[in-house]
């Protein structure tokens, strides 16, 4: 059955603002899908969105390891807009306070996290359709013409694209972005939201089960209440709360016994576990600076990136309102609850651009004649 334009609203404007005379069709459900041995992606062009990714657990099934909606109409409709698997921009995390500087000219951005900005605000990349420019059976390109000012305070035009791929058990992302006409703040992710038991396991539907192995990331950034780097850069001790260098086989619930753990990602002790940025220290190249695992699916999430460091949020904020899809979940698990997934976002310092003692501002900062570019990979193994 063929589906009209008119059920997934967003194709016929994606469609309008290709630049290509016949952009590629979705499949009937609106998904653009890819697939490679061991591997299959599927993508909206809302939000540069993955919505599905299909991988092999230990017995050789499918497992879908990604949070979403099992209707896509609903990504551009959920008011808690979690951003799931898209491309929030153009400048990713929290600007402190909504200010920043270039040139000792002070810009102003929207207010949308208490007193902070965050993703640019709520016009932000990961609220946009984006077009479609390319597509093979194994990789997909998407494209943003962000105009000056689309989002507050963030002026000068960004072009930008993102090409997702797959090959062999991998999923590669590949993302440039340039403002030709003046100098604007430039840092971007790809806000990927994981349970790689596809809430499938009925002794823990949490993610604390997870095992998380982070080698060359002993040092994070020390946050405030609001999750909001306070300038200074800490070294976790060996098992302490924040250590996932250490050793391998940390579970994500760790320290649960530990008092801090509920306020250790701040809002007045009400945010349990993890929302923080941890730095990538003498990673050799290519080498894998994140290893996510689940003993109950057999399924490693190898990462691979050229950026400085990942958060990691440990979705605190879920209220149980949001439904699994159709791919996840049991009889008895059918909810997305609080602490039941983890988001993995590689990306540059955050609020680098008001803390010049980091040396990450002229990264951060990207103005005519320049290209930002930023490349991560996925790898996804079994124990």
């Amino acid at each position: 059955m063929r589906c009209s334009r008119a059920a997934f609203p967003w194709l016929a404007t994606a469609a309008a603002a290709s630049v290509i005379a016949k952009p590629p069709s979705p499949g009937a459900d609106g998904k653009y899908t890819i697939s490679a041995p061991g591997i299959k992606a599927q993508f909206i062009p809302y939000g540069a969105t993955l919505t599905n990714l299909f991988v092999k657990d230990k017995d050789g099934n499918d497992v879908d390891v990604v949070l979403g909606y099992e209707d896509i109409n609903y990504y551009p409709e959920d008011p808690g807009h979690p951003v799931y698997n898209s491309i929030p921009g153009r400048y990713v995390n929290r600007i402190g306070k909504g200010k920043y500087e270039i040139d000792g000219k002070t810009y102003t951005t929207q207010l949308n996290d208490g007193s902070n900005t965050l993703h640019s605000g709520t016009n932000n990349w990961s609220y946009r359709v984006w077009s479609v420019a390319a597509a093979t059976d194994n990789s997909i390109t998407f494209e943003i013409r962000d105009e000056s000012n689309s989002s507050q305070g963030m002026l000068g035009l960004v072009n930008s694209k993102v090409t997702y791929s797959v090959r062999d058990s991998t999923w590669d992302i590949k993302i440039e972005a340039a403002s030709p006409e003046q100098k604007t703040p430039l840092m971007l992710t790809q806000h990927t939201y994981f349970n790689l038991d596809a809430y499938r396991n009925p002794d823990q539907v949490k993610i604390w089960n997870h095992t998380l192995y982070m080698p060359y990331s002993k040092r994070y950034l020390v946050a405030d209440d609001a999750a909001l780097p306070t300038g200074r850069i800490a070294t976790a001790a060996p098992d302490s709360i924040n250590d996932f260098a250490s050793r391998e086989g940390l579970f994500l619930g760790h320290a649960q016994n530990d008092p801090r753990f509920a306020g250790n990602c701040g809002a007045g002790g009400a945010c349990e576990g993890y929302n923080g940025y941890w730095l990538i220290d003498d990673a050799p190249k290519d080498a894998v600076v994140v290893s996510l695992a689940s003993e109950f699916s057999g399924i490693t999430a190898d990462l691979r990136t050229d950026q400085s460091g990942v958060v990691i949020y440990s979705c605190n904020w879920m209220d149980g309102s949001a439904s699994l899809k159709k791919t996840q979940g049991t009889a008895a698990n059918s909810k997305v609850v609080r602490s039941s997934c983890v988001a993995i976002e590689a990306h540059d310092y955050v609020d680098g651009i008001n803390h010049p003692e980091w040396g990450r501002v002229d990264k951060q900062i990207i103005g005519p004649g320049q290209t930002y570019a930023w490349k991560s990979s996925w790898t996804f193994r079994n124990l």
